[in-house]
Order: C-alpha cells, then structure tokens, then sequence
C-alpha cells in the first residue's frame, strides 16, 4: 500500500480538471465520433480557425466539409467571406 495515497488525490484532479474543459454538447459530439478530427484536412482547418481568430474558409473547405462529413461547432462565414484560394 505504500505510495497510494497519494495516487487517489491526483485522479481526483485530473478528473476535475478534464470535466471542466468541455461542454455536455461537446461530450455529446465526442461519444458519437471515434476521433477528435474527421481527417488531416479537418485538423488543419480547426488549428487555422482557433476560437477566438477571425474565420478563414475557402469553398475548398466547405466541400471537404460535406464530404468528409466533419463534426464539431460549426463556423460560419457570409458568402462575400469565402477566400479564393
């Protein structure tokens, strides 16, 4: 038993510490989906369009969209917006 207690406290923790990261819509959409991101294309999109950032879409993106069937909170752009790539 030695060296356990201090093993309880740190699960603890962690635990507190990832319940607080995510929304229920959030846990919702990551139970349904086997990986974070739909594909590479999905991951570079997101790591280019950080909350908080102003949206960079390309039609390129709308269609990889559709046809990778990307999940997650959406980011939407007026029709002007779309950059031409």
């Amino acid at each position: 038993m030695r060296g356990t207690g201090g093993r309880l406290p740190l699960a603890g923790a962690a635990l507190l510490l990832m319940a607080g990261c995510a929304t229920s819509e959030e846990w919702t959409t990551w139970k349904q989906n086997p990986a974070h991101f739909a594909s590479g294309d999905h991951l570079k999109f997101s790591m280019k369009n950080a909350p908080g950032s102003s949206p960079r879409v390309s039609r390129e993106d709308l269609e990889a969209a559709r046809a990778q069937n990307w999940w997650g909170r959406p980011i939407t752009v007026r029709q002007e917006e779309l950059l031409e790539r």
